[in-house]
């Protein structure tokens, strides 16, 4: 059937969206981008993410080698995450999502 879809589990993009395929990776990536980020800042930024989920993908970004946690023994306590160079390759692949977005659904948002 032309409609089909196979998946297996040794599929480039099977195991693509396995890594980054969730509601919020992607823009968890995208919003840390190439500055370094305060956990404050990017749930800020976010908006409707809750800590704990954010604190959940951060965790399995920074496991998957995606991104970078440095925690800083202060008073408060500060946690940066910044990309890694495996997070930075996909920067451009995210771009291109977003122009392919504002070219295809401009009328959306008018």
């Amino acid at each position: 059937m032309a409609n089909e879809i196979f998946i297996c589990h040794n599929c480039p993009m099977t195991r693509t969206m396995a890594t980054i395929g969730t509601k919020w990776k992607p823009i968890i990536i995208y919003t840390i981008g190439l500055k370094q980020q305060r956990f404050g800042l990017i749930h800020a930024k976010m908006g409707l993410i809750s800590k704990k989920i954010l604190t959940e993908q951060l965790k399995e970004l920074e496991e998957d080698g995606i991104v970078k946690r440095e925690a800083f023994r202060e008073m408060p306590p500060r946690v940066e995450y910044t990309l890694t160079d495996k997070g930075l390759e996909l920067l451009p692949i995210l771009n291109l999502l977003t122009e392919w977005n504002s070219r295809h659904h401009q009328a959306d948002f008018k």
